[in-house]
């Protein structure tokens, strides 16, 4: 039977700096800080209905379904019943001021950058000789092959071949600058004439353009996005004052 090892303290903080951690838990402290801050300056309240909810939901995320998985994941995690309490209190705030801060600007957001949510279903197939694109534009224009037999030939990737150059959705702000106009006023199903770009020359069929509304999801994923930004502008904007290699010699 193998004997026991302790772990110190002193050890596990070694350990942070060693796995070069130190940068991320900064900008978590960092980050809870900025929270805590401005939720307070913005009188945000917290009710315990609200923290029910998001206690049902990590337990439920995390798979605690009984109370000796929920005191289990507490122990492999080093954690307290208050600190688990914490992390409950902390998210809950945290989507608070999310809420405070951006929920009124998700709309304008979205129709101010409608275009780049504007998404397209297309098929791809990428050539090294402009001659044979066009050639090979012509002859699936006349019908003497089809746009699938022309990626199972040309196309090396062996998944992306199988699957004819589908690419699925793609969304207008992913794609080339040179790429992106042609296949948003195509009328699909189109195939575009070919296209030259740095990665070579782009035989694309569109076959759907999708015009994206602003449902839940993308209003959720908005204002997160929204929040994000903000808190990485705040944390660029924070002087950090304690000498951080002194903490962790002195520890």
């Amino acid at each position: 039977m193998s004997e026991p090892i302790t772990i110190t303290n002193d050890e596990i903080l070694q350990q942070i700096k060693l796995s070069c951690k130190i940068p991320d838990i900064i900008e978590g402290i960092l980050t809870r800080k900025i929270i805590e801050n401005y939720a307070a300056e913005a009188g945000i309240k917290i009710e315990t209905e609200e923290l029910q909810k998001t206690t049902d939901t990590l337990r439920f995320t995390n798979k605690l379904n009984s109370a000796v998985d929920t005191w289990r994941w507490l122990e492999k995690h080093g954690l307290s019943l208050d600190e688990f309490e914490k992390i409950v209190y902390n998210t809950v705030l945290s989507g608070k001021l999310a809420n405070h801060l951006f929920d009124n600007k998700v709309e304008q957001y979205f129709h101010e950058n409608k275009l780049n949510f504007m998404s397209a279903v297309i098929y791809e197939v990428i050539l090294d000789d402009e001659d044979l694109a066009i050639e090979l534009y012509y002859v699936i224009q006349e019908g003497e092959m089809s746009f699938y037999d022309v990626a199972h030939q040309y196309i090396q990737d062996t998944e992306l071949r199988r699957k004819g150059g589908y690419l699925g959705v793609v969304y207008r702000q992913d794609l080339k600058p040179e790429i992106s106009p042609a296949i948003f006023t195509a009328k699909p199903p189109q195939l575009l004439k070919p296209i030259v770009s740095s990665k070579g020359v782009h035989l694309i069929f569109v076959e759907e353009i999708i015009q994206q509304e602003l449902d839940n999801k993308l209003r959720l994923q908005i204002l997160s996005d929204l929040y994000i930004a903000w808190l990485k502008q705040k944390i660029q904007q924070v002087e950090v004052i304690q000498d951080l290699n002194l903490v962790l010699q002195e520890a």
